[in-house]
């Protein structure tokens, strides 16, 4: 007798027989944080401007990655002024993301919401989120969407202030999903060969490290808070917008992009690029917290909004056998000396690193790039020691392997809160207009208990970070 039984037969013997029974989604089957690794990662975008846009078109890549949800208090904005080009915002986002996908699977559509909120409690079936929100809002997305069991990836940095870097780590340990923080750098191969050769000890002890990179300020004339009151464009919910903060009127020259000059909104330039071009030094280093950090502002700057650029000095102790470590930041035009192991011909890359060590320099592409020993001729005769860091395939996929049950992404935010930590010092130096002596068991300036309102930020009712 044949063991085979069709479709057809099983859906009547069951309902013959009076059986009730419901297609069950996977995510119920297997729990909020399962994801089967023949199944696609259905991913929900929180914030769609132009980071969020770039990180859309990157999941677009990747086979196994489904965008089926969006969220965005804007409808659209364009961004032809400024590095990102053409339209963001849910609506053409979701538009774009439509027309991917429905080349393979025709209809297809991705649902679009104004408050991300909403979106999670109305879409079952989303197992990650994405959050390429302006930066006062990350900690609150990353905590809210893995509370509820979802893999997230956070652009950098990847808190605002320094109590939500720790808070955000701790509910990534407490819940167990899988995060990335948004660093691409850390999934390249230079960073790697950055770290195995100074590991291998090709430039000896490292004592000094200078990183530089050659971003400022978007509002280059403005001071202070604009005091003119415009109204609210069509298509923008302000309020929603602003999250966390206090109220405050909508003004042109706070979106898009330029929020990252507002110190109630973004971290300057070292907040939106210290995640990627500190990462080699906080990797192949060691470095933990810093004993103190002065940050000095180049040009005008306040309490509403960050300087054109600056120099900042972290000054790190011994780890271990590892002797202390002075590490020199630099934005807006400002570089370190050029070694003279570079010749007379040869000038610095407009962004990139230095480790000056006791054996010799090694000279890095910013975020990532690949290292080269100075002066060139070294890195020809340098007899390279073997991997010993595992490669990865992108910083996307590294996130989709984890969320399917792989191992730990390798910026998780275990490592990525440590990272933006000692970036987000520098901002509170910077913000405090003194040197900071730090207290990393208790989270405190030791020298200056004013500081603790910008540690820990004041959030208004309905937006504190559970």
């Amino acid at each position: 007798m044949s063991r085979q039984i069709t479709r057809r037969q099983w859906l009547g013997g069951a309902l013959a027989a009076g059986v009730a029974f419901t297609i069950v989604p996977r995510h119920v089957l297997g729990g909020p944080k399962f994801v089967a690794p023949s199944e696609k990662v259905n991913i929900a975008v929180v914030g769609v401007g132009g980071q969020g846009r770039d990180n859309v078109r990157s999941l677009f890549r990747e086979a196994d990655a489904q965008i089926i949800a969006i969220a965005d208090p804007i409808v659209e904005e364009n961004l032809d002024a400024f590095y990102f080009k053409g339209l963001a915002g849910r609506g053409p986002v979701k538009a774009e993301i439509e027309k991917h996908y429905a080349e393979r699977t025709p209809n297809f559509k991705c649902a679009a919401y104004e408050d991300f909120r909403v979106m999670l409690d109305k879409e079952p079936a989303i197992d990650a989120v994405l959050c390429g929100t302006p930066d006062h809002l990350h900690a609150y997305v990353s905590v809210f969407a893995m509370q509820k069991g979802k893999h997230v990836y956070c652009e950098k940095p990847l808190t605002h202030n320094l109590w939500e870097a720790r808070r955000v780590a701790q509910v990534a340990e407490e819940t167990g999903v899988a995060t990335q923080l948004g660093n691409q750098g850390h999934s390249q191969d230079g960073i790697r060969q950055t770290c195995e050769w100074i590991w291998d000890g090709a430039i000896g002890p490292v004592r000094q490290v200078h990183a530089w990179v050659n971003a400022g300020r978007w509002n280059k004339t403005l001071t202070g808070r604009p005091t003119d009151t415009p109204p609210v464009p069509a298509g923008i919910n302000w309020d929603l917008w602003l999250g966390p903060r206090a109220p405050r009127p909508y003004h042109p020259a706070y979106t898009p992009v330029t929020w990252r000059d507002f110190w109630q909104f973004g971290t300057g330039a070292q907040g939106d690029f210290g995640c990627h071009d500190l990462d080699a030094a906080f990797w192949a280093l060691d470095l933990q917290e810093p004993l103190c950090v002065e940050a000095l502002p180049a040009g005008n700057m306040d309490d509403e909004i960050a300087p054109h650029g600056e120099m900042c000095y972290f000054h790190f102790g011994p780890r271990g056998d590892k002797p202390p470590v002075t590490l020199t930041w630099y934005t807006g035009g400002l570089m370190p000396p050029c070694p003279a192991q570079l010749g007379e011909k040869a000038s610095l890359p407009r962004r990139g690193i230095l480790f000056l060590g006791d054996r010799g320099v090694l000279l890095a592409e910013g975020a990532g790039g690949p290292p080269r020993l100075l002066p060139y001729e070294r890195t020809r005769e340098y007899q390279k020691p073997a991997a010993s860091i595992p490669r990865v395939k992108g910083h996307h996929r590294n996130w989709l392997d984890a969320c399917k049950g792989g191992p730990r992404a390798c910026s998780h935010f275990g490592y990525g809160a440590k990272l933006t930590e000692i970036v987000l010092l520098g901002v509170l130096s910077l913000r405090a207009g003194q040197r900071i002596y730090w207290d990393a068991a208790n989270l405190k300036a030791r020298n200056l208990p004013a500081a603790d309102p910008l540690i820990h930020e004041t959030y208004r009712d309905g937006w504190k970070i559970g």
